[in-house]
C-alpha cells in the first residue's frame, strides 16, 4: 500500500484576515499588502514556469530535428550536425537541472487560500420545487385534532411565556410546536378568554399568537421550514428595529380587535341559540310561542290572562268583534295559553269551536304568562 505524503500541509501561509498584528499597525492596510505581495510572487512563479516550459519545448524540437537529420544523412560526413547534437545534449542536462529546481521551489512554497482552494470541476443543478400538497378541509380538521390531542398543553405553555428569550428556547426545545396548528390553538384560546372577559390574559396570549404568526410568515417568504426561522425571528425582534416593531405591534392591535369582535359574535350567537331552545320548549300544541302570542293580544285580554280571571276573559271576548275574538282565542289555544277541556283534542280546533267554548264552558287556563316571560 502506497503511503500518503502529508508534508505539504506542514507549512501553510497565514491568511489575509488573520488577526495577529500589533494594535498600532493599520491591520487593513497590512492585509492588503500581504495579499498583493503574495499574488505578485505567485504571478512571478507562474511566469517562470511558463518560460521554462516554452524554452524546454523549443530545445526538444531542435534536438528532434538534428536527430532526424542525422538519420537521413551519412553520420561520418555530417560533422556539424554531430557537434550541434552534442551541444544540445549538454543543454539538455541544464534544462533537467532547471526543471528539478522549479519542482523543488514549488514544493517549498507555503500553501494559502488561493492555492488550497480551486475549482476542479463544477456544474449547476437546478432543482425543480416539489409542489406542496393542498390538504382537504377534512384532512386539515383531522390534522388539527391530532395536534391538539398531542400538543395542546405545550402550546398553552408557550402562550403563557413572557420573555422573548424564554419563547425562543421553548420553541427550540419543542420544534413540533413551530406550525400553524399552534397558532390555531392560541387563537381559539384567545376567543374563549375574551368571551370569559379575561382581558389581561387574552392580551398576553394574543402577543404569543402574533409571535408564532410572524415566524410562520417569515418561513413563507423564505420558502423554508418554519423551524429554521425561530432564531432569525427572535434575533430580529430583540434588536428592536423601529419599523419591524411597529409592524409587529400594529398586527397585534388588529388581532386583539378581531378577537374581541369574534368573541362578541359568538356570545350573540350563543344567546340566540339559547333563546331558540327555550322558545322550542315553550311552543304550544299548535306550534305557537305563548310569549309571542301574548304580546299580540289586546290589552284587555292580556290583563285577563295575567290575573287568570276566567269570568273577565269571557266578558272581554264577548265585547270584542266576533271575528277578532275568534282569531285571538284560536292562537291562545295553539300556543297553550288557553287549555280547552281535557277530553277534547285542541290541535286543529276551528275558530268558531274555540270561541263557543270560551263563552259556554270553564276551561283550564294554560301557561302562566308570568312564568314564560
Amino acid at each position: 500500500m502506497t503511503a500518503i505524503n502529508y508534508s505539504k500541509w506542514d507549512h501553510i501561509e497565514i491568511s489575509d484576515d488573520e488577526d495577529d498584528t500589533h494594535p498600532n499597525v493599520d491591520t487593513a492596510s497590512l492585509f492588503r499588502w500581504r495579499h498583493q505581495a503574495r499574488m505578485e510572487r505567485m504571478e512571478q512563479s507562474k511566469k517562470e514556469k511558463e518560460d521554462f516550459e516554452k524554452g524546454y519545448a523549443e530545445h526538444q524540437q531542435k534536438m528532434n530535428e538534428i536527430k532526424q537529420k542525422l538519420k537521413e544523412a551519412d553520420l561520418s560526413s555530417d560533422k556539424d550536425a554531430k557537434t550541434k547534437l552534442s551541444e544540445l545534449e549538454d543543454q539538455e542536462k541544464k534544462w533537467r537541472e532547471k526543471e528539478e529546481e522549479l519542482k523543488k521551489k514549488e514544493k517549498l512554497t507555503p500553501l494559502n487560500i488561493d492555492t488550497i482552494c480551486h475549482d476542479g470541476k463544477s456544474k449547476t443543478v437546478i432543482n425543480k420545487p416539489i409542489p406542496k400538497k393542498e390538504l382537504t378541509e377534512e384532512e386539515k380538521s383531522q390534522k388539527h385534532k391530532e395536534f391538539v390531542e398531542k400538543h395542546k398543553a405545550d402550546a398553552k405553555k408557550f402562550g403563557m411565556l413572557r420573555r422573548f428569550e424564554d419563547s425562543q428556547q421553548f420553541l427550540i426545545d419543542n420544534p413540533d410546536l413551530v406550525c400553524e396548528e399552534t397558532a390555531n390553538v392560541l387563537v381559539i384560546w384567545c376567543i374563549d378568554l375574551a368571551m370569559e372577559e379575561k382581558t389581561d390574559l387574552m392580551n398576553h396570549v394574543a402577543h404569543q399568537t402574533i409571535v408564532m404568526n410572524f415566524i410562520m410568515e417569515l418561513a413563507k417568504q423564505m420558502d423554508v421550514d418554519p423551524r429554521s426561522c425561530v432564531r432569525p425571528f427572535f434575533s430580529r425582534i430583540k434588536l428592536g428595529e423601529k419599523q419591524y416593531m411597529e409592524a409587529f405591534n400594529s398586527e397585534l392591535d388588529a388581532f386583539k380587535e378581531r378577537i374581541t369582535k369574534r368573541a362578541q359574535e359568538k356570545l350573540q350567537k350563543a344567546m340566540e341559540e339559547y333563546e331558540e331552545e327555550e322558545r322550542q320548549k315553550r311552543l304550544g300544541p299548535g306550534g305557537l310561542d305563548p310569549v309571542e302570542v301574548f304580546e299580540t293580544l289586546p290589552e284587555v285580554l292580556q290583563k285577563c290572562f295575567e290575573s287568570k280571571d276566567i269570568a273577565s276573559l269571557q266578558k272581554a271576548i264577548t265585547e270584542l268583534p266576533e271575528e277578532e275574538a275568534r282569531y285571538h282565542m284560536k292562537r291562545c289555544v295553539d300556543s297553550g295559553l288557553w287549555v280547552p277541556e281535557a277530553n277534547k283534542e285542541p290541535e286543529g280546533a276551528k275558530e268558531e269551536e274555540v270561541y263557543d267554548e270560551v263563552q259556554e264552558s270553564e276551561p283550564l287556563v294554560g301557561n302562566d304568562i308570568n312564568d314564560v316571560d
